[in-house]
């Protein structure tokens, strides 16, 4: 196993600071006075007095700051319907329910308003957007899609989103003969079979992600490579060492390998093949996609 290889598996993964640019923060009025005009009801009412605290709490073992916080407790909110379409968001009760500041609760909406959650506007505020506004292909998206009650049709989603993306990305990989991808790509194989072996779920799922993200940079097609993060959501959502379309074990491990062997022989119909192979070695897959045919 390379050093490079190695290294990757064990470092952090690298966080969007997410934070506002000069006058950005003025785009989310925010009263200096308690007794300001609101528009529509209380956007609380009615909410459980413990959101705040739990969500805090919650979120808070994501190493996000309060700012990360914020924008992940109202996100699955929107996400999971608790706060509804058109739904008014007042920034000053946001801040008094989650005991944030005005920075914290305009940055967050600024964040929320670029995924296309909400949307601020003058004389109107900022009101949550319907779902056929959201940015479904965001990480995040998906992630609070994958835990709240649409987790299963997000499932089923990304799935079927995989298995017209990668088979792609694998035959066309096939023909560009970057060694060091492939390289790399050896190295997760090995680091999965190692962690298969040790009972490691966490360090498997890290390499399997890694795996099919450089996959996909191998297949040089830019706008494939910008679905990548969304290859490495699917792997991801399921928060612990059972993660995205296939569990760990020897049989998913085998088809791994046997795409680097094709990737290395430039046999573009072995690379295709064995993907589809290994998108289809979930039960949950096979109901939503048949079985690949052999030529």
């Amino acid at each position: 196993m390379s050093t490079l290889a190695h290294t990757m598996m064990t470092a952090a993964r690298p966080t969007d600071s997410g934070l506002a640019g000069p006058g950005e923060l003025d785009r989310y009025p925010y009263p200096e006075s308690p007794g300001g005009d609101r528009v529509g009801p209380p956007a609380w009412e009615g909410s459980d007095t413990e959101l705040g605290r739990v969500g805090r709490r919650a979120a808070g073992s994501r190493g996000r700051g309060l700012h990360g916080q914020l924008v992940q407790q109202l996100g699955q909110m929107i996400v999971s319907g608790d706060l509804g379409a058109d739904r008014p968001l007042v920034p000053e009760e946001i801040g008094q329910r989650f005991e944030v500041s005005r920075t914290v609760v305009r940055e967050s909406l600024r964040v929320l308003e670029a995924k296309g959650l909400v949307s601020a506007r003058p004389n109107v505020g900022t009101r949550v957007r319907p779902v056929s506004d959201w940015n479904l292909l965001d990480p995040d998206i998906i992630e609070w899609r994958a835990f709240g009650p649409q987790r299963d049709d997000q499932r089923r989603e990304l799935c079927e989103l995989r298995w017209t993306i990668e088979p792609l990305a694998a035959r066309l990989a096939a023909g560009h003969g970057r060694e060091d991808i492939q390289q790399r790509l050896g190295d997760m194989v090995e680091i999965m079979g190692h962690s298969l072996a040790q009972g490691d779920g966490i360090t498997f799922s890290r390499a399997d992600a890694e795996f099919h993200t450089l996959l996909i940079q191998l297949a040089g097609n830019r706008m494939l490579e910008h679905l990548s993060g969304i290859v490495s959501a699917a792997l991801q959502v399921s928060g612990g060492p059972v993660t995205g379309c296939e569990r760990p074990h020897e049989t998913s491990l085998a088809h791994h390998a046997r795409i680097v062997d094709a990737l290395a022989a430039g046999d573009a119909h072995a690379a295709e093949s064995a993907m589809r192979q290994l998108l289809t070695v979930h039960p949950e897959v096979e109901r939503v996609v048949p079985a690949p045919r052999e030529h």
